[in-house]
């Protein structure tokens, strides 16, 4: 019955409730230490016996009274704003939830209404996308059919070397040198001074036709014939016949985007729309990084606001003693299931050229990269990659207050996690990427738009879980 009469009352007869209740204690308390002064005979004691009841009590009542406030006012509204904000920037379509605004008065219902007009409004925005994105898909398609008719491998290159096309021939011919991703330098592949004198000479002579040159491998002595060709537009396309046996399985990718604007200095300075992310996740042998091992690893690469078709780690791994039964019941990994399967030096070592030139995100991060620390260490492996972990992600933007396992925020974002993909590395490291695509405009929006406004925002919340960039501080230091 109270609680029926509070959610009737207006927001403002609310806080003057809270207020009421701090005069009308206040004035109990202090009448209650007169009473306790009085019957311990008055006098000098008396009035210090009423001074400490009445000013403990005060204490008491106030930080009661904010207790109730923080829980039915602030907490609320911090809650309320967060659920608006998804809605409104990252496509959420839900209902708003109105339990936590039930004391809020009017608030909640306008919320609703608002973000149910916002929703009507998305809709069709993302329909008329869905129309465009259907054309460019069906032109991708045309474009790697034609691609694969032509028995040779591609790279488009941008004026700073970066990768912006491949097609999948390229992808299997190079994959011995560490799997071929959108945004990484040619010079992972290929040897850089070789490379660099190739291109210049081809721009002072003013080359306008196709270039034959022999080009070492990266690190390697043995050399490929490839084809240079420059490119109006700036950059150049890198051609050459695929190895024998090479089937292109591996879709093209590309970005065109990459080309476009300044790289910023400092990863710092770098606005989250222009970071590569690697997503990950492990899964392992135990909770103790110190102790246990890696038995799977799943990986996707973002770049440009989306995941590369083709550009994953997904693998199981071998990590040389028994899976404890209680790990194989939460994970499904057992013993045979790793049998042959890469051990972890080898499955480390790729992981780490597959993290080239990108941020790892993870959720809770420490964790993953505890275990990566301790394998790279042995093998003079540095992964001293800038860090986002969704966990402190998640208390920036929803409260440190909120539930933040990936269950609630894939909860919270709309974003559905199949049964099949629970507890499995590839299906966590999906589910956190698209976490991550929707966390972005809401950080944005919030006016954290480089990779260094938020790390300053994550180390805020180290209470709640340590900030992984830390180590590699630590290690620099």
């Amino acid at each position: 019955m109270t609680q029926r009469w509070v959610e009737r009352m207006s927001l403002r007869q609310r806080v003057l409730l809270f207020f009421a209740a701090l005069g009308v204690g206040g004035l109990a308390l202090i009448a209650l230490g007169l009473w306790f002064g009085w019957r311990h005979g008055g006098g000098a004691s008396g009035y210090v016996i009423a001074g400490l009841v009445a000013g403990f009590g005060l204490a008491g009542l106030v930080a009661g009274v904010w207790l109730l406030f923080d829980e039915n006012v602030a907490k609320p509204i911090e809650r309320l704003a967060a659920d608006m904000r998804t809605r409104a920037v990252a496509g959420v379509r839900s209902d708003l939830d109105a339990g936590p605004a039930r004391y809020l008065g009017d608030l909640g219902p306008a919320a609703s209404a608002l973000t149910a007009q916002l929703g009507t409004a998305d809709l069709q925005a993302a329909e008329t996308l869905a129309r465009h994105t259907s054309r460019l898909e069906t032109e991708k398609n045309q474009l790697a059919a034609v691609l694969s008719e032509i028995q040779l491998a591609v790279l488009i290159v941008a004026p700073d070397h970066r990768i912006t096309l491949y097609d999948g021939h390229a992808a299997a011919s190079l994959d011995a040198m560490g799997p071929l991703a959108l945004g990484q330098s040619v010079f992972d592949y290929f040897d850089e001074a070789a490379l660099r004198a190739a291109v210049a000479d081809l721009d002072s002579r003013g080359y306008r036709r196709d270039r034959v040159v022999t080009l070492p491998l990266a690190g390697n002595a043995s050399g490929w014939r490839v084809t240079l060709h420059p490119l109006k537009a700036g950059g150049y396309v890198l051609s050459f016949p695929p190895e024998d046996g090479i089937h292109a399985e591996r879709p093209m990718a590309f970005d065109f985007s990459a080309t476009l604007g300044e790289v910023p200095a400092t990863i710092s300075d770098t606005p989250l729309r222009q970071l590569i992310y690697v997503v990950m996740d492990t899964e392992t042998t135990g909770l103790i990084p110190m102790r246990d091992d890696i038995v799977q690893i799943g990986a996707i690469r973002i770049v440009n606001g989306q995941c590369v078709p083709g550009e994953v780690v997904d693998t199981l791994v071998d990590p040389a003693r028994p899976i404890p039964p209680g790990a194989t019941r939460v994970h499904g990994i057992s013993n045979a299931m790793v049998h042959g399967a890469p051990t972890i030096p080898e499955a480390v070592a790729r992981l780490h050229r597959f993290c080239r030139g990108a941020v790892i995100v993870a959720h809770n991060a420490p964790f993953d990269m505890a275990f990566l620390h301790r394998y790279g260490a042995r093998q003079d492996l540095k992964f001293d990659h800038p860090v986002l972990d969704t966990v402190l992600l998640s208390a920036i933007l929803f409260g440190a207050s909120a539930t933040h396992t990936l269950d609630a925020l894939a909860g919270r974002l709309d974003i559905e996690i199949l049964d099949r993909d629970r507890h499995t590395a590839m299906g966590d490291a999906r589910a956190t990427s698209e976490v991550l695509l929707k966390m972005i405009p809401l950080l944005e929006a919030r006016g954290l738009t480089t990779f260094g406004q938020v790390r300053a925002e994550m180390r805020k919340h180290r209470r709640l879980l340590a900030d992984a960039n830390d180590v590699h501080d630590a290690g620099e230091s």
